[in-house]
């Protein structure tokens, strides 16, 4: 009996295949350890990756890099973990002692002194030429409009003409007194001889009387002319407005051609252009103040006005329980009539424990500085008082020794931690 034996592919033989795949993982296995110095020290306890296709071969300089060139070396392992770090740079000073002036703020209005109303004296003129507008600065006695004077001017020869007709009546009244008297004294003469009748006698006494009444009579009309000339002179002086004293025209009503009747006001006067601040105080605050104090005026425009207290108004408002206290102000300051202005009373000066301004944070309406102890910024809560300038007073929450931040005391919090530059924290400048 023949055998016959079947021939198997040499790719299928278990024992060849084991010998390729054993091949095969010795190669890659030096292959990674040639390749590892170049690619950078993998992850401890890690595995190679497997290179991707594209990548440059084992031993070969990557396009990317020049040619000699190394990989950088991996970085130490950190050796713990490091301090906190300055959350913000600040600047510390230390309260300190100063002067500061004692004052009372108060608000008010910027008002005319006095004001004087010029008015029309004479009825029913036609205004001819105004000589004045708002804002010009006028002196006693200036002619400030004028009114169309014709009639004034006929009604004066009128008054003229009235006189002299009068004049002559009481000419002619004294010659006939004369001669009335000389017949009385002729016959109060022939009267014992019996001349003439006591009838007679009578009659010429009673001409001589009769002719002095219509002399008296004819001087009364002369001074009543005399007193209508005056009046119609006056009319024509009045024909021109001037002004009653010197100041600035506030305000003007005056146009030419408008026919106005007596006592309409034509122009407003600020009497020497004087002004005058009226603060409103409250009657607690009245013992304080006194005449002749010193006032700091802040008109609403600018500036700052030097003010003194005139008078303090008697009367205290029964709404706003509040009082005027009148302050006078020097001609030529910004200020103006009817302008919002605040002011400060000085009165007096004492010592206070200050800090810079920017030191101070308000937070939730309360006031706050923050003290530097041990590179760390604490919050202290402080009571604050009078203002000077970039200074403020603190009346408690702190000590003259305190180390307190003064530049960037806005953006910390309770707690934070700060480095400290161009100032003193904890004793150390």
């Amino acid at each position: 009996m023949t055998r016959s034996s079947t021939m198997r592919p040499a790719g299928r033989h278990p024992t060849a295949l084991a010998v390729m795949l054993a091949a095969a993982l010795v190669l890659a296995a030096c292959g990674a350890r040639e390749s590892a110095p170049a690619a950078g020290a993998a992850p401890a306890g890690g595995t190679a990756p497997a290179a991707a296709p594209g990548t440059a071969q084992q031993g070969t300089p990557s396009a990317a890099s020049p040619a000699g060139a190394s990989a950088p070396a991996a970085p130490p392992a950190a050796a713990g973990k490091s301090g906190p770090r300055p959350a913000l740079v600040v600047t510390v000073v230390r309260p300190e002692r100063a002067e500061l002036a004692d004052t009372l703020s108060a608000n008010g209005s910027v008002a005319a002194w006095q004001e004087a109303s010029v008015g029309a004296e004479v009825n029913g003129l036609r205004i001819a030429e105004v000589r004045a507008q708002v804002g010009d600065t006028v002196k006693r006695g200036q002619v400030l409009a004028v009114f169309a004077a014709d009639t004034v001017r006929a009604d004066v020869a009128n008054a003229q003409a009235a006189l002299a007709e009068t004049r002559a009546a009481v000419g002619e009244a004294q010659a006939s007194a004369a001669d009335a008297q000389s017949n009385a004294e002729r016959a109060r003469q022939v009267e014992a001889s019996g001349a003439l009748s006591a009838q007679q006698i009578a009659q010429y006494q009673t001409a001589a009387q009769t002719a002095q009444a219509r002399l008296a009579s004819a001087q009364a009309r002369v001074q009543s002319a005399q007193a209508q000339l005056q009046s119609q002179d006056l009319r024509l002086r009045m024909t021109q407005v001037l002004a009653p004293d010197d100041g600035v025209i506030s305000a003007r009503a005056a146009t030419v051609g408008a026919v106005v009747p007596a006592g309409q006001e034509l122009f407003r006067l600020v009497r020497g252009n004087r002004l005058e601040w009226r603060a409103e105080v409250t009657a607690t605050e009245l013992a304080r103040l006194a005449p002749k104090q010193a006032v700091r005026v802040l008109p609403a425009s600018g500036g700052e006005i030097a003010g003194t207290v005139r008078t303090i108004g008697p009367v205290v408002d029964a709404q706003t329980r509040n009082a005027l206290v009148y302050v006078d102000l020097p001609a030529g300051s910004a200020a103006r009539a009817g302008m919002f202005a605040r002011g400060e009373f000085r009165l007096g000066g004492s010592t206070a424990l200050v800090v810079p301004q920017q030191a101070v944070v308000v937070r939730d309406g309360f006031s706050y500085v923050f003290r530097v102890e041990g590179g760390r910024a604490v919050q202290q809560k402080v009571r604050t008082g009078r203002r000077d300038g970039e200074r403020l007073e603190v009346l408690e929450g702190v000590t003259p020794e305190a180390a307190l931040v003064a530049r960037g005391a806005g953006f910390l919090n309770d707690g934070d931690v700060v480095q400290v530059v161009d100032g003193v924290a904890g004793g150390a400048k």
